[in-house]
């Protein structure tokens, strides 16, 4: 059966991806799956039903579509961002339940990696006599679906490594606390990150420096604050610290190689997690907790620094992504020099987006595979 991508196929499978990113880094170990069904009722095509994987990660985009489009949805298509899931857990598989409804048509964007849905899906479909269109925008959806998509693959967490540089080439002044490098929208644009992740990560030499708080504070999305970690071998962090007086807020977890230490014990009883971590040369294990942290049910996470954390993740080929805000600010004298700028950062990288936030510049790049 051939399938042939419309114009139509196009606007409809975008408008599903910006829809899936309303639930970004809100659904568990699920992905965030953006599910559209279309029916032409004589007037032109329209949708009847739209779905979003429910926050936990249940139910599915799928069937919450479906839900809402009732019997509209027979003879109709589906756009959907990710191959419908072929086996049976808690619910029945939505390709079943894409069967069951009717629809004749099922456009998809990414095809699932996971052993038990990779091309079954489909086959579940197309058995059913329903046509199926794959690959429809599918670099488009791996903005969303990337972390589902490494984690699948690579069985471990996706790293987003974000800095903020100066026009001096600096991160932050030495003694200096928290030192403001870009401005009111460019850090706006920096908690939309942090909203849209799993976890995000500093070492203890940040935690102790700036003293942050790593919550998202932009209105109407304080409660989407991820999982905080901080990179604390000899689990130093003070109870006083805005990490552990807000763990109510968020959730926080200290990784640390002696997690039977007093500290880490009082640090554990104050409401923080303890993730214990292996060694290496002085460092905690950084390949290693990835692995652990995806075994958690962490699929993406944000690292927000300081310089020698963020090196540590360039050097051990761990960032999959660099987020690079550029400022006009100058640092001046005691400056802590930026671990990397755009003019030196590693070929590996190849620029993926550019924009602009304010007076600020922020530049994107991916690893090349």
């Amino acid at each position: 059966m051939s399938s042939t991508v419309t114009d139509l196929d196009r606007r409809f499978m975008a408008a599903c991806i910006r829809l899936s990113r309303r639930h970004l880094g809100r659904t568990g170990t699920n992905p965030s799956v953006g599910t559209l069904i279309v029916a032409d009722e004589g007037k032109g095509p329209i949708i009847v039903g739209h779905g979003v994987t429910a926050l936990g990660g249940r139910p599915h985009a799928e069937p919450v579509a479906l839900g809402e489009a009732g019997e509209r949805a027979r003879g109709a298509t589906a756009y959907v961002t990710l191959e419908p899931c072929a086996h049976h857990g808690r619910t029945p598989p939505c390709a079943e339940a894409l069967v069951r409804a009717g629809v004749a048509r099922v456009v998809v964007a990414a095809t699932d990696p996971d052993d038990r849905v990779s091309g079954r899906g489909y086959e579940i479909l197309r058995s059913a006599g329903i046509e199926v269109v794959p690959g429809v925008l599918a670099d488009e959806a791996r903005s969303v679906l990337s972390s589902y998509l490494t984690r699948s693959e690579k069985k471990r967490v996706e790293v987003t490594l974000k800095l903020a540089v100066s026009a001096d080439g600096m991160i932050g002044r030495a003694d200096a606390g928290q030192v403001p490098i870009t401005g009111d929208v460019a850090r706006a644009q920096s908690h939309v990150l942090r909203a849209e992740m799993d976890a995000i990560l500093i070492g203890i030499g940040t935690a102790l420096e700036d003293n942050p708080q790593l919550t998202c504070r932009l209105p109407g999305l304080s409660q989407r604050s991820p999982l905080r970690v901080v990179l604390d071998r000899h689990a130093r962090l003070p109870l006083t610290s805005r990490l552990m007086q807000s763990v109510s807020d968020a959730p926080l977890a200290i990784a640390t190689t002696m997690p039977r230490t007093p500290s880490a014990q009082l640090l554990e009883g104050a409401g923080a997690r303890l993730i214990a971590c292996e060694e290496h040369d002085g460092r905690i294990a950084l390949p290693e907790l990835l692995d652990d942290l995806a075994a958690q049910g962490v699929s993406s996470l944000l690292v927000e620094g300081g310089a020698a954390v963020a090196k540590a993740f360039l050097d051990e080929a761990l960032a999959d992504r660099v987020i690079l805000f550029e400022s006009d600010v100058v640092v001046g004298a005691n400056g802590i020099a930026a671990p990397f700028t755009r003019a030196n950062l590693s070929a590996d990288y190849a620029a993926s987006g550019e924009w602009l936030f304010g007076a600020d510049r922020c530049n994107e790049f991916v690893r090349r595979s």
